[in-house]
């Protein structure tokens, strides 16, 4: 398999975080480990099924941690790493600039 190259840093960035719902799965989080049912109800719109394969990838790229507790019935949560952690302090930014501009871009036909 060959190694991806990138043209520059928002092009690697993009293509751990690309999506509609990986940045509002790394925004909800930001404020501590979610079991599945949680995060499902915060990240509202996202079906199960996407939501389950979104959280496989980032998984698999390293910006989620996935903890199975031993326990019946089995509970699992998802925590940032700090890799995802980085990525949503990057972001942060930019969902100001969309507060601050939500009228403008919700009016853009």
């Amino acid at each position: 398999m060959t190694k991806r190259r990138y043209t520059c840093g928002l092009d690697a960035a993009i293509a751990v975080m690309g999506g509609k719902w990986k940045g509002l799965i790394l925004f909800s989080l930001g404020d501590g480990p979610l079991r599945f049912g949680e995060l499902g109800r915060t990240v509202s719109g996202i079906s199960e099924r996407i939501l389950i394969l979104q959280l496989r990838e980032m998984e698999a790229s390293g910006l989620v941690h996935r903890e199975v507790h031993p326990q019946v019935p089995p509970k699992v949560e998802y925590s940032l790493t700090a890799f995802g952690r980085s990525l949503n302090d990057a972001l942060a930014p930019l969902g100001e600039w969309g507060e601050e501009h939500l009228e403008r871009i919700e009016a853009i036909p």
